[in-house]
């Protein structure tokens, strides 16, 4: 359903997608993880054609959504990070609004507008103003505008961004129903706890580069041991241990099947007081993004932050 090919995407001299290869099928839903900034955002937007590419190839349902982007909009729903609706007419409105623009015919919304606000918990709401709804609610609406006219291909962008417990756990479930019903799914996301959850097929991308693919526990089995990492006051010292040892500035990180054995060995080796804190991460994606990246995802995400607002000022 979707094929993306060597996928290139700059923005002056700051690389966005470096090469991007990724396919995803009817039925199917594929995570695209990564910290803030890993290219996510321009991935998904290249695909929903609102952005140019720089070069490579995106086909839709064996269509070239570069070249014939307008045919190919008909078969994606598109759910961006930023939430979209007019306040001031109520939610129906709004999915009439949408459908129409999707090219549904009135009769066809009217009762795919009622099964929709069914599955996300909306028939309560449709005719309250938008305006007037809760951050979650508003999350559950914009979701529901890329569903109504049953995508081929679905584009979630950070979907579960600033919303509830409640809402996340109802848009989670909408996702995994569409897969059953044949849709394809591609879930981008920062949260690893959420994709843990999901149990989809995971895509992690950092630095604009797919660098892995797989199950969450096929990546877990094949690339995460648990980690025991140790942070210094100052220069990390030499403790003399061989093996799967990295040194990042004052973190020592100790890759072992052992981990209380590992810190009854490592401990009497290290001055007290030079010590800070001391963490084992266990088999996790976190883990998978530690040994692949090298660096802590949350330290990835602060990282690609203070980069985007760096470029955002220039």
């Amino acid at each position: 359903m979707l094929h993306i090919e060597g996928l290139h995407k700059s923005y002056g001299d700051v690389l966005a997608l470096g090469g991007v290869d990724l396919d995803v099928q009817a039925g199917e839903i594929v995570a695209l993880l990564g910290p803030n900034g890993a290219g996510k955002t321009t991935l998904v937007s290249i695909v929903a054609g609102l952005r140019r590419a720089g070069s490579g190839i995106v086909r839709v349902d064996g269509l070239d959504a570069l070249s014939r982007s307008s045919e190919v909009r008909r078969r994606i729903g598109l759910a961006p990070q930023d939430t979209g609706l007019y306040p001031v007419v109520t939610v129906r409105q709004n999915f009439m609004l949408f459908g129409e623009l999707a090219g549904m015919s009135r009769a066809a919304l009217r009762p795919r507008v009622e099964q929709v606000a069914e599955a996300l918990d909306l028939t309560e709401l449709l005719d309250r103003q938008a305006g007037q709804l809760s951050g979650g609610q508003k999350r559950r609406v914009h979701t529901a505008l890329a569903l109504l006219h049953s995508p081929r291909l679905l584009l979630l962008d950070e979907a579960t961004t600033g919303a509830d417990v409640e809402t996340r756990t109802r848009l989670l479930e909408v996702v995994r129903q569409l897969a059953a019903d044949g849709s394809a799914v591609l879930y981008s996301t920062h949260y690893l706890a959420e994709v843990e959850t999901l149990g989809s097929d995971v895509v992690l991308l950092d630095r604009g580069q797919v660098i892995v693919r797989g199950g969450v526990e096929e990546l877990i089995a094949a690339h995460a041991k648990p980690v025991v990492e140790l942070t210094f006051e100052g220069a990390v010292p030499d403790v003399g241990l061989n093996g799967e040892a990295t040194v990042d500035g004052p973190v020592l990180r100790l890759m072992t099947d052992d981990p209380a054995a590992t810190l009854v060995d490592v401990l009497p080796r290290v001055r007290a007081d030079a010590l800070q804190s001391v963490e084992i991460v266990r088999p996790s994606l976190e883990a998978v993004y530690l040994a692949l990246a090298g660096r802590r995802y949350d330290e990835a995400d602060r990282e690609e932050k203070r980069e985007v607002a760096d470029v955002s000022a220039r």
